[in-house]
């Protein structure tokens, strides 16, 4: 069974930071690229952020590029999403997901996702 178990998120103020993990369990997580989405109330879910099964390449989007930082540890089958300069736009609920081709930004082409985190940013 796969599992991908998210935490890390919570309320925090404006100009400050977060660090959200993602625990996968269940496939041979190295084989496998990952990306972080999100969803705002009322909104589409939205690409973050993703990397490649060995950390290599790496896509964000433009709005968190310079804040965001992705990155992923094969050993502890983890990937975690840095977020820095947090602003009240960044309010969403975080989602990991995998996929086993190289990394996008398309939601529709994960195949496994985790339950999701809130993240909320106050001013």
């Amino acid at each position: 069974q796969v599992q991908l178990v998210e935490s890390g998120g919570g309320l925090v103020q404006a100009g400050g930071s977060l660090r959200l993990s993602c625990v996968v369990s269940g496939l041979t997580f190295r084989s496998y690229s990952m990306g972080w989405f999100r969803q705002a109330p009322g909104k589409e879910r939205e690409f973050v952020a993703a990397i490649s099964w060995r950390g290599g390449s790496t896509l964000y989007a433009d709005p968190v590029k310079g804040r965001f930082t992705i990155s992923r540890d094969n050993a502890k089958n983890t990937v975690c999403l840095q977020m820095t300069s947090l602003k009240l736009e960044d309010t969403a609920v975080y989602y990991c997901a995998a996929r086993t081709y190289g990394p996008d930004t398309g939601w529709s082409r994960y195949d496994y996702w985790g339950q999701g985190t809130q993240v909320t940013v106050s001013s």
